[in-house]
């Protein structure tokens, strides 16, 4: 039964994501970000679902299973402050000058602010090696998903399958209209669900209060912050969130938006959805204690499914399943069309290699190139056995450590592209120094201070951006004035 109603499910997806396609126009434009015709709502839940990965679900609840209730301050509490405010400063910004500029891609932003076509290709790498990790965490997750909740009926490469090739065929055939309908659906399904999930579970441990005091009893410090977290790591995972500013996925979906009052919605209620996702996975996590004690690594990871699997009957797991398959592919699909988006734009149409090809023949490779990202994915996934707590970090830390770089090119004149060179240089340094020391070790921190990889790689950044910024010639005020506002009595 729990695979016949996962069945089903991933069939709905994928009939939403088909639907969409009859309203397809055969343009690049419409296949990338559906005409710029995306309403508030579903720039809502466009934005919230694609942000809202398999580390919300497995991973925040898989982490407060090890280290406690204290891990809803390090991501949610301040995602729920900080990504609104992004959408404010950066995605209004970036919708403006997308629609303005004809805009596709954050390479061609930063391309044509600087004038430097060495900068687009080099950031174009760069994206693509921070969104492969996070690709990862969203097939890994499906697969653990699929295999857990059946039983170990479905092995985890099974599950993993199952979910790239769902996403696969909707996001080939809908472009971004299919994938933000997708979304809307899927992230309505895994809200409700989480909340379901938390109070069926919670009933079934006898109510939330003695569920608490069980575990206060075994385990008192996974009830406060203690010594757990320390205070630098805290401080450091302030800036996880700023990730948010030059995601891929997230820079598609705001230049899908009809216009910039469709950012209103989001920025308002964002943060009640984050409380809506969040608190029921941290509290599961905890709460796992109660029927899971003493599960380590990959078994403490899935300790989410494991309540789902052990504490539902069948239709119910079922349907809880879904919520997390939901999580999982809503983030997925977004990612891997962004990717295409990207190489289509960036590779493809600035290098002239689409001198005699027609707009379908772009879509076209733009498909051909999101399969191939997704095959390679689906292959890391099989061989890369690295939690999906800590493998969102290390991808979200390097992308918060690019933010520097749009901050400056949206609102800072004397930035340089020899600047930004050297800010993207910077960050894919620090970034391969700082995980060949600790990307195999569980909680790593710099020197073993508490702070987090994200501080360094950001003030690097920042650092190279604005030293040689300073030091280089200042750019031509005529290009400046299209992208930032010119000074008062200029």
């Amino acid at each position: 039964m729990t695979l016949t109603i996962l069945g089903l499910y991933l069939l709905g997806v994928l009939s939403v994501g088909l639907l969409s396609h009859r309203l397809f126009r055969g343009t690049g434009e419409d296949y990338f970000v559906a005409t710029r015709s995306i309403g508030p709502f579903v720039l809502l839940m466009s934005l919230f679902g694609t942000n809202m990965t398999a580390f919300s679900l497995l991973g925040a609840s898989g982490e407060a299973y090890r280290i406690g209730i204290g891990v809803f301050g390090l991501m949610a509490s301040s995602s729920a402050i900080v990504i609104p405010l992004v959408f404010v400063a950066i995605g209004t910004r970036v919708w403006e000058l997308g629609k303005r500029h004809g805009l596709l891609t954050q390479a061609q932003l930063m391309r044509t602010r600087f004038e430097s076509n060495a900068l687009g290709l080099l950031l174009f790498t760069v994206l693509v090696m921070l969104v492969i990790p996070y690709l990862l965490i969203g097939v890994k997750g499906g697969g653990l998903t699929l295999n857990a909740i059946t039983g170990g009926q479905v092995p985890p490469w099974v599950g993993g399958l199952v979910i790239t090739t769902v996403v696969l065929i909707y996001v080939t055939y809908g472009g971004l209209r299919g994938t933000a309908w997708a979304n809307t659906f899927q992230t309505l399904v895994f809200m409700v669900l989480s909340a379901v999930t938390l109070a069926y579970i919670v009933n079934r441990l006898g109510g939330l209060g003695p569920a608490l005091d069980r575990v206060q009893a075994a385990q008192p410090e996974l009830m406060v912050r203690g010594e757990r977290i320390p205070h630098l790591k805290h401080l450091s995972y302030l800036l996880i969130p700023l990730s948010a500013g030059m995601f891929p996925h997230l820079f598609m979906h705001w230049l899908s938006a009809r216009r910039s009052a469709s950012f209103k919605l989001s920025v308002i209620v964002y943060p009640l959805c984050m409380i809506v996702v969040w608190v029921p996975s941290v509290l599961l996590g905890v709460l796992g204690h109660d029927t899971f004690p003493g599960l380590t690594g990959p078994a403490a990871g899935g300790v989410l499914i494991r309540l789902i699997e052990h504490h539902a009957p069948e239709v119910l797991a079922g349907l809880l399943g879904a919520g997390v398959l939901a999580a999982v592919m809503s983030s997925l699909d977004s990612q891997v069309l962004a990717l295409g988006t990207m190489f289509t734009q960036d590779v493809v149409r600035h290098h002239g290699l689409d001198r005699r090809l027609g707009e379908d023949k772009q879509v076209l490779i733009g498909r051909v190139f999101v399969v191939a990202v997704l095959v390679v994915t689906f292959a890391l996934s099989l061989i890369v056995d690295t939690s999906i707590f800590g493998l969102a970090i290390w991808s979200f830390s390097g992308f918060a450590a690019l933010v520097p770089l749009v901050v400056a090119a949206l609102y800072w004149r004397r930035a340089t592209a020899a600047g930004a060179m050297a800010s993207v240089t910077a960050t894919i340094i620090t970034w391969i120094t700082l995980f060949a020391r600790g990307g195999s070790t569980p909680g790593y921190t710099v020197g073993g201070t508490g702070l987090m990889p994200v501080v360094v790689m950001f003030l690097a950044s920042a650092s190279a951006l604005i030293v040689v910024s300073l030091l280089t010639r200042p750019p031509r005020a005529e290009l400046i004035d299209q992208f930032i506002a010119p000074r008062h009595g200029r």
